[in-house]
Order: C-alpha cells, then sequence, then structure tokens
C-alpha cells in the first residue's frame, strides 16, 4: 500500500527566532576540513594526504534544552503531579501507544493572536468538520502562528488552549495534543498582559496546567498543520528517550494511506 508523508517539525537552526533568547538552540558546525586534526588524534601518524580527498568527517556541537525545535512535552514539564495527585510521568515513561494515532487538526486561525480556545470553540470546531472524538486520537490546533515561523515575532504569536478548552479533550480520551505555536497556551506576552490587570495567577499556564487533573502530554511548534485535512491521517510523534526528562524532540510526521 502506498503513503504519503507529511513532515510537521521545524528545523533545529541557529538564526530563526524560535524561542526566547535564553532558550535558543546553538549548533557549532564541523566540516570534513576541519575535523582532520580529530581524526589523526585517534590514529597516530596519520597525515591529511592519506585521507580521500584530505577530508574527514562533518560532525556538529548542538546545545540544546529538551523543548527547542519540535518536541514533545511530558506531564511532568507541567506539574511534579498529574490525575489529581500521581507523580506524573516524564518523558521516558510516556506510553508509546500515545504516540501514534489517528490525528485530528482543528482550525483556529481565525482567532487573534493571544486569544484564549475555550471548551464552546473546540465543541464548535468540531460541529463543522463533523468529526466525534475517539479515546487516544491525536488532537493538533492550528493558529495564525504557524505562517509566522520564521519571523520575529513568532513566539507571540498564535492562539492558546485554555483550561476548560484542554479538559473538553482530555475528558474524552485525548491524551496528546499538539500546536503549531511556541506554547500550547497563549504567548506569554499576552498572558503578561492579563495578569497585569487581573492579578490572577490562575491564568498563566492554564492549558498546561490542566495536567495535574488530567495527565496529558502535547506537541509545540509543529508545521505544515495548514496543508492537513482535518481528519484521515495517523500522527507519528515518538520522543527521543531522554531518562527522566520533561520533554524530548520528535520528528512528528502525518502518515496517509493511499
Amino acid at each position: 500500500m502506498a503513503r504519503k508523508f507529511v513532515d510537521l517539525s521545524i528545523y533545529l537552526e541557529n538564526d530563526v527566532i524560535s524561542d526566547p533568547p535564553a532558550y535558543r538552540p546553538k549548533i557549532e558546525y564541523i566540516d570534513h576540513e576541519m575535523s582532520v586534526s580529530q581524526v589523526r588524534r585517534f590514529f597516530p601518524g596519520l597525515q591529511k594526504k592519506d585521507l580521500p580527498d584530505g577530508e574527514a568527517w562533518a560532525i556538529e556541537k548542538v546545545e540544546l534544552i529538551t523543548h527547542n525545535g519540535t518536541h514533545l512535552d511530558a506531564p511532568w514539564h507541567f506539574a511534579s503531579t498529574m490525575n489529581q495527585g500521581e507523580r506524573a510521568i516524564t518523558i521516558d515513561e510516556v506510553p508509546l501507544e500515545w504516540c501514534f494515532q489517528p490525528g485530528v487538526k482543528l482550525d483556529f486561525t481565525g482567532f487573534d493572536d493571544g486569544y484564549i480556545i475555550t471548551a464552546a470553540d473546540v465543541e464548535a470546531e468540531l460541529a463543522r468538520i463533523e468529526h466525534e472524538l475517539s479515546p487516544l486520537e491525536i488532537v493538533m490546533i492550528n493558529t495564525k502562528a504557524g505562517k509566522r515561523y520564521g519571523a520575529d515575532d513568532y513566539v507571540d504569536a498564535g492562539c492558546g488552549m485554555g483550561r476548560e478548552a484542554t479538559l473538553y479533550l482530555l475528558e474524552r480520551g485525548v491524551r496528546l495534543t499538539g500546536t503549531d505555536a511556541w506554547s500550547w497556551d497563549a504567548p506569554f506576552s499576552h498572558t503578561a498582559q492579563s495578569y497585569a490587570e487581573t492579578e490572577n495567577a490562575d491564568l498563566i499556564w492554564e492549558g498546561h496546567k490542566a495536567g495535574r487533573e488530567i495527565g496529558y502530554c502535547h506537541l509545540e511548534k509543529l508545521h505544515n498543520l495548514e496543508v492537513l485535512p482535518a481528519t484521515g491521517f495517523t500522527v507519528s510523534c515518538f520522543p527521543v528517550k531522554i531518562r527522566a526528562a520533561s520533554a524530548g524532540w520528535t520528528r512528528a510526521v502525518a502518515i496517509f494511506d493511499d
């Protein structure tokens, strides 16, 4: 059976603003010429002319946090507990069956940056696409941020999922969600404004913090969601296995069977 694959992941790269300054990745590229001295240390007496075309290997030295690039957040990222008091699981403990399931795309590109999605918004979008959620489906929200990747305002773009909207999904058996924005919640710049006006700390990370009530994972910084249909595809997003970590990088992919 022929299959079509759609890459849902962004690059790990130096020169695109995909994170706030303190958290940006740093990649040092060591090319075939630069590494010759490294190879010679492994093989005493080796000369550059002895190597094919005088070249050694290309490698990269990468400085990352686990939340750079397209990644999967574990419940441990959100809080130390989940499911009303259980120890939150880390990325190496996430059930693999959560990470390979039918996908559902909700189109929220019509909402302004910083808007907080409500349960009613989710219900209305599901009605529009004529879909009833099933347990373990992977639900991804398409926001305006997807089109802003590569622009200086990417981390401030997109709407966010509120607590009630997140719980709406989780109460129906969804355990893995995703967004093309920097965060599942509204951008911090917008939340900071709301907090300054209200001094209500419950507004901070309210979508993430829903995981304290029902444990779940979510993907952040997805890409290409605009090319997906609402349903009819499978999502693969297995995370890198990092012991006791809050997140793991993933090459998220949508798979279509022809």
